[in-house]
């Protein structure tokens, strides 16, 4: 009698037990179903998973309207983020939003070929209720160091005195004589184009020409000038005389898209990078920059008008001094106006300062891995950045996700943050490899912005201009009986006055000198190229 009546406790707890997992399950799909679904456009990412269970076409949704709101991947080594990566720009391109990858490990150059089916892709979209149709997608191959690529490169004179400065972590002082430089140059039509031109000008201003400046502009110690030589040596080792010169890599040609309406994958080849970090985070601001000062006020568009994923996003943040790490929050909280999305991508959401952490709107969590205390106490502050949800154990959750699994929380058509949910995401369409070389050199040769870029240009600059004027000092060293009684020694034609800023500019120069410190904008990156 005790037996049968203990069973029917144990029936009723069974029944009621599995009536409140049925009602909460119903309870989870409403809410999602009505969280995740939007009028206008959006990607498809997965579906929703509860108990460590895909629910059967509870799918997941992304609106376009809010990618330009940047965004987080995250997640130990080994969980899926360069697939969802890879998803993600894969899903941008088939609604014509140009992509640019970063592509630090070398295995996202596979998205230009249809992936291979696979038993457990097919099970895997059954779950989430969408066919898996295997796709390539049109993308360039682009490289700011030795590698094959579509060359990207800026000149020093695009960069600016205070990004330059910022760049090399100069002092008040030294960030002083650069604005010198950049002056002198701009009064005296000398291009700032490559390394070699702006230490020209360094050596120029401390030493044959320092009294002429100092006269004009102000003085110039020869002890920050060396400071400034050994900062400038030390991103010349990690290939900037590489990155800096002409062609000048214009951004537009970054918003493509192929015949067929889909947006080109622009791929950034750095996993020769690594090494060079300071070179990476160099390239990064200037393309933030110049995309800033170039793009128009675009608003909150439909859909964005680009989006960059930066892979192993700490190595940007990681070598930064305390005033890039300034610029880079202002060009992250800015740069949405222009309808551009930046998506960051690292292990752990701690490698994100808290001011850029703070303006991402999407955030794709994938695994944490808890091995020692400090892990621990990682993982429970990462649980606190997601909001807060009766159905998922935040904390648990992020150490018991699988392979191409998520915690997801996004932004609505209202700017409002979405429900968090555990996703199980769609796989990519393309290969899920790298491109052999053959392949490469393909697309490289039927590449329009290959062909534009491939050359290298070294015209007439201020190294050319500097040394012809020497030379010209020199030769009038060398024959006095040339000059005439008031013109006969160096000394005398060294300290011969030119004209000063104020009579250039009201002869003629007042509308050109205007609207180029206006173009060198609220960065002090010039948006006009210098050709």
């Amino acid at each position: 009698m005790r037996k049968s009546v203990l069973f029917s406790v144990q029936s009723i707890d069974t029944f009621a037990g599995n009536s409140y997992r049925m009602f909460q399950e119903e309870e989870f799909r409403l809410l999602i179903d009505q969280a995740y679904k939007f009028k206008g456009e959006s990607i498809l990412l997965g579906t929703a998973m509860l108990d460590g269970k895909a629910l059967y076409s509870n799918q997941i949704n992304i609106p376009l309207l809010t990618i330009n709101r940047h965004g987080l991947i995250a997640g130990a080594t080994g969980t899926g983020k360069t697939k969802t990566v890879q998803i993600m720009a894969e899903k941008l391109s088939e609604q014509g939003v140009p992509v640019l990858l970063m592509d630090i490990k070398g295995d996202l150059s596979g998205i230009a070929k249809p992936g291979a089916p696979n038993p457990k892709i097919e099970e895997r979209h059954d779950k989430i209720g969408s066919p898996w149709i295997a796709r390539g997608f049109p993308a360039e191959l682009l490289t700011i160091s030795e590698q094959k690529g579509v060359r990207l490169r800026a000149t020093i004179s695009e960069f600016g005195p205070v990004l330059l400065s910022r760049i090399l972590d100069l002092n008040d002082t030294q960030s002083g004589i650069v604005s010198i430089v950049f002056k002198y140059c701009d009064d005296h039509a000398l291009p700032l184009l490559d390394v070699k031109d702006f230490r020209k000008v360094l050596q120029y201003v401390s030493n044959e020409g320092k009294e002429l400046v100092e006269n004009h502009y102000g003085l110039v110690s020869k002890s920050s000038v060396g400071a400034i030589m050994r900062k400038l040596l030390e991103i010349e080792e990690q290939g900037a005389d590489i990155f800096f010169g002409e062609r000048s890599f214009e951004v537009e040609d970054l918003l493509r898209t192929d015949p067929n309406g889909l947006g080109y994958v622009n791929i950034l080849r750095l996993d020769d990078i690594q090494s060079k970090p300071r070179l990476f985070s160099t390239f990064m601001l200037c393309l933030l920059a110049e995309i800033y000062q170039t793009f128009p006020e675009e608003g909150d568009a439909a859909k964005p008008k680009l989006v960059l994923f930066i892979d192993e996003a700490h190595l940007i943040f990681k070598e930064a001094s305390g005033a890039l790490l300034e610029q880079i929050e202002t060009i992250v909280k800015l740069i949405r106006s222009k309808g551009v999305g930046i998506y960051f991508c690292t292990q752990n959401p701690t490698d994100i300062p808290e001011p850029v952490l703070s303006q991402l709107g999407l955030k794709i969590q994938h695994a944490l891995r808890a091995f020692t205390a400090k892990d621990r106490r990682a993982i429970k502050l990462t649980a606190e950045n997601y909001p807060l949800t009766k159905f998922y154990r935040t904390d648990e959750e992020l150490t018991s996700l699988g392979i191409g699994e998520a915690l997801l929380s996004a932004l609505n058509e209202k700017g409002i943050p979405t429900p968090l949910v555990r996703v199980l995401l769609i796989a990519p369409a393309s290969r899920m490899g790298i491109l052999s070389e053959e392949e490469k050199v393909k697309i490289l040769q039927n590449s329009i912005l290959q062909q534009k870029y491939e050359e290298d240009v070294d015209r007439e600059s201020a190294y050319e201009l500097l040394s012809a004027k020497l030379d010209r000092a020199e030769e009038e060293t060398l024959e006095p009986e040339k000059q005439t009684p008031r013109k006969t020694t160096t000394k005398r034609t060294t300290r011969r006055p030119e004209k000063s800023t104020f009579e250039k500019i009201a002869t003629h120069s007042l509308t050109r000198t205007l609207v180029r410190e206006l173009a060198r904008g609220i960065l002090g990156v010039l948006g006009i190229k210098r050709r």
